[in-house]
């Protein structure tokens, strides 16, 4: 009989990849989405639905109970729902944390704890740390997380540590990248556009995972049984922030540019307007005062050796790999047009 995994937040640009990777395995997968949610990326015929509100605690309950009575519970599932955009801070804690923490209570209290709870968090939980010396960030340091996104995802993990007994692994990915992805597609619509824009002059070091590699580590945790554990991912790689523009710029068929950098204090201002404009509209903003402390960062390095130990995980995507496909598929979907809003 195959193995039942749900994937939430199936139809943004990393649940997608995840569906698809369920189905690669011989899963029966469910898609777990918002009945307002697109379904583009969701076309196969193999790819079974459930509709589940993380908005209301009740109506989720609701719809968990209604799913295990026609069709069971599921092996696995993938927690990939929650927010990256809000244009009040709060809604992270709502979208991330409180959303989280009710669907893992809701699970337990209808006894439909899986085998493994795989929770997508981020690298963001940790902050700004060895911002001097340049080390690796590893599962020993201390979250220091400065964005209201990072405190939210720290909160969820926090969460789970707190669940005895409960099954979860937990990744960290750095800049996951891939096509679908639409926050990388600006920066090459930038480019397209014949300029390029880097922030601050001092050294920073960057870290990327290509959407199908985070995919390949997900299932390596479920088929190496892992639990309670939790792993940073990235391609194995430290990249200068030039390196990313000069490969798109390559793919692009090397567009006459001007390279301007961008002195952190006048971003800093730049993204503290866009910010108030984006409440203004009540719209989340890709360009604000957190989006500026990502930038300002200057270490983004992390430890894998734990992921590659025990899952035997590598990257089969290294940078310069990883972006002529993300392009090749911007070029044929994206670019030159305006992009429509993100899934998720």
């Amino acid at each position: 009989m195959k193995k039942k995994v749900l994937v939430t937040g199936a139809s943004g640009f990393i649940g997608s990849f995840l569906v698809e990777g369920g189905l690669k395995r011989g899963m029966q997968v469910w898609a777990g989405v918002r009945k307002s949610s697109s379904r583009k990326y969701l076309q196969e015929q193999d790819i079974r639905f459930a509709v589940l509100d993380f908005t209301d605690s009740d109506h989720l309950a609701e719809q968990l109970q209604k799913h295990k009575l026609e069709h069971g519970g599921w092996d696995y599932i993938i927690h990939c729902a929650g927010v990256t955009k809000c244009s009040d801070k709060a809604d992270f804690e709502i979208g991330n944390y409180w959303a989280t923490r009710h669907f893992i209570e809701t699970l337990v209290r209808l006894d439909m704890v899986p085998e493994r709870f795989i929770y997508l968090s981020s690298l963001s939980v940790f902050g700004p740390i060895h911002e001097k010396d340049y080390m690796p960030i590893c599962e020993q340091d201390t979250p220091h997380p400065n964005t209201a996104y990072g405190k939210s995802k720290l909160h969820s993990e926090e969460f789970l540590f707190s669940m005895e007994d409960f099954p979860y692994v937990i990744f960290r990915p750095t800049g996951v990248y891939g096509p679908r992805e639409r926050d990388y597609y600006l920066m090459a619509e930038s480019i397209s556009r014949h300029l390029d824009i880097a922030a601050g002059f001092r050294r920073q070091d960057i870290t990327f995972v290509y959407v199908k590699d985070l995919v390949k580590a997900v299932y390596l945790a479920i088929e190496k049984k892992v639990s309670r554990r939790s792993y940073f991912v990235s391609d194995g790689k430290v990249y200068n922030s030039r390196t990313f523009s000069d490969l798109i710029r390559k793919e692009l068929g090397n567009p006459w540019w001007i390279r301007f950098t961008c002195p952190l204090p006048l971003l800093k201002v730049i993204s503290f307007f866009s910010e108030q404009a984006a409440k203004l509209f009540h719209k989340g903003s890709t360009l604000n005062l957190d989006k500026y402390k990502i930038m300002k960062q200057r270490n983004w390095r992390c430890d894998i050796t734990p992921l590659e130990k025990e899952l035997g995980y590598k990257a089969d995507y290294l940078l310069d790999k990883g972006v002529k496909e993300t392009i090749a598929w911007y070029k044929n979907c994206l670019l030159y047009t305006s992009p429509s809003p993100r899934d998720s």
